[in-house]
Parts: structure tokens; sequence; C-alpha cells
């Protein structure tokens, strides 16, 4: 027997056992107790992609060719799994949104408290800011740059879910379902550019478009919570001063980040002639169907091909490798 509010929870054609297993008060009682391990992953996730850049300073990168396998893998497991959280959460937000609006959406926790299926993937959304913070790895064996965006993009993104599942924040069932969504094109397209399908360019800038698009849609739920909060009170919206504070401010320094990212790789002159010489490349090297050992084929593939999750995000949430070019040189 399936114990759901009906009322909050959409109508769900299966209900896997795992799901209608999940206990919210347990998983939140661990993350509570928990709560400093969040910082002890930051720092060995510091300490391991800059000491990976120090390791592989003097030494040989690897080629896409060497970590296509590894990649294809990555990428498609990550593509999975957030395809099947979307289509798990964004039922519940539109649910909410069709039968009790917005003031629901953001000030009412039930897609954890009351709705089983949603809540629990809300827990693996958590906790799969773990592994993603695994996307650097390729990136540092590549020897490709390290942008500030990408490092803390995951950081950030890690530590501000895990607090907020410890406080059950309302607002927070959007900025989940936008995350799956745009993790579900992302790893997607990594996992097509990794397998040599070659998807339109154009989607690359979709992609990022999409996450320009989330943070600005994360920043409005953020003015609308903070007035549902000074109107109604934290009795009626769950939601603290202190999480939209936080949530505003790394909203608003993804956006500035993300934005300059997008000028300067697809409007600057110089991204411009950068995306030209990358297809001229690739052409180059499909032309002459070389080994994946020789100097063009090399330089295509780091210019043509995904490498891994230059950008993400999380909530996040980001860009591919691939829109990393003008760095590539």
């Amino acid at each position: 027997m399936i114990n759901m509010d009906i009322s909050v929870t959409p109508n769900y054609s299966y209900i896997f056992d795992f799901e209608n297993d999940f206990i919210h008060q347990r998983t939140r009682k661990w993350m509570v107790e928990n709560w400093t391990w969040v910082f002890y992953y930051c720092g060995i996730y510091m300490l391991v992609i800059f000491g990976g850049q120090h390791f592989m300073q003097n030494r040989p990168r690897f080629q896409l060719f060497q970590l296509r396998g590894p990649l294809i893998i990555w990428n498609t497991m990550l593509a999975m799994f957030s395809i099947m959280g979307a289509f798990r959460t964004a039922p519940e937000l539109l649910h909410v949104l069709r039968h009790y609006g917005l003031f629901h959406s953001v000030c009412v926790p039930s897609y954890i408290e009351q709705d089983r299926v949603c809540g629990f993937w809300t827990w693996l959304f958590v906790l799969s800011k773990l592994p993603e913070l695994g996307d650097t790895i390729f990136i540092v064996l590549r020897k490709q740059p390290l942008i500030f965006l990408h490092w803390y993009h995951h950081i950030t993104v890690l530590i501000y879910s895990w607090f907020s599942y410890t406080e059950y924040t309302s607002s927070a069932r959007w900025f989940i379902v936008m995350n799956y969504c745009v993790h579900s094109v992302m790893y997607s397209y990594y996992a097509l550019k990794a397998a040599r399908f070659n998807p339109p360019r154009f989607i690359a800038m979709i992609i990022t478009s999409l996450q320009l698009t989330q943070m600005i849609v994360g920043c409005a739920i953020n003015v609308w919570a903070n007035g549902f909060l000074k109107t109604h009170g934290r009795q009626s919206c769950n939601i603290s001063q202190t999480n939209i504070n936080l949530s505003i401010a790394m909203y608003s320094s993804y956006f500035v980040l993300f934005a300059r990212f997008f000028y300067k790789t697809y409007l600057s002159p110089a991204g411009k002639k950068t995306r030209r010489m990358a297809a001229s490349l690739a052409a180059q090297n499909t032309a002459k169907l070389s080994s994946p050992s020789s100097d063009m084929s090399s330089k295509s593939s780091l210019l043509s091909d995904s490498s891994n999750g230059a950008l993400n995000g999380n909530a996040a949430n980001g860009a591919a490798a691939f829109l990393h070019k003008p760095k590539l040189q």
C-alpha cells in the first residue's frame, strides 16, 4: 500500500519499491548528523584536482582516444540518471503549479514530506553532487584549462544542496527539476561527442543558454520566496532567510560567470575565430581518417570532441568542455 497524500501527489503510472520504501525522516537525520562531511569532501576535491594538476605538469596529457571509453560510460550514466530524475520530479512540480499555484511550489515542501517518489529523487539529487565532482578528473588528465567557474560551481552546488536538504527548503523543488532537465541534455551531448557522434554545434550554445535561463529563473524564485516569507512568515513558508540570501548570491554569481563565458565563447571575435578553426580541423580529421595518435587527430579531438564537464551544473550545474575551445591552443 502506497502511503502518500494523493492531493499533492501526481498520478505516477508506476512506483518502484525503492521509491515507496523511502522514509524522508531517516535521510534528513543522516544528512543533519553528517553535515560537516560536505566540507571534507570539498577539501579532498580541491586537493585532488590541484594536486593532480601539479602531478600532470611535467607529464604528457591523456589524449581523447585514451579516455574515450571511460568518458562514454561516465557521461551516459550521468545522462540516464538525470533523465530518470527529471521524469520523476517534474510531474510533482507541474502538478503543484496546476492545482495549488506558485505559493505552494515555493513555500510548501510537500515534494519531500508527502511525495515519496519525488522525495527519493530529491535525496539522490543531493548525493549525486558527490560523484559529479569526478567530471574534473578528465579535465586534469587531459591538462585542459581548469577555469574558476568549473570548480566553484561544483563546490557551491554540493554545499548548498546538502544544506537545503537539511532544512527541507521548499523552493528547492524548482532548482532540482531545472538541474535534472539541463543535465539530461548536457550529459547526453557529452556522451554523443565522446562516442564520435557529432550533434550540431549550435546545441553547445543552447546548453549554455539553458544554463543562463536556469540562473535567471533561480533568482526569480528566490525573489518570490523572499516576498512570501516576509508576507506569510516562516510558519507558512518553509524557507529560511539565510537560505534565500545564499541562493541569490550563488545564482547571481553563476549568471555573471556564465554570461561572461557565453560572450567570450560565442560573441567575441576571438571566440568566433576559434569555432571556425575547430570546424576546419574537424573536417580535415574526418577527411584524412587518420589514426588516433596522429598529430592532426590529436588537435582535432581537443577542439571538436567533448572532454568532460568544464562547466556543469548543478545546480547544478554547466557547459561542455567543448565550449572551452578558446583556451585549448
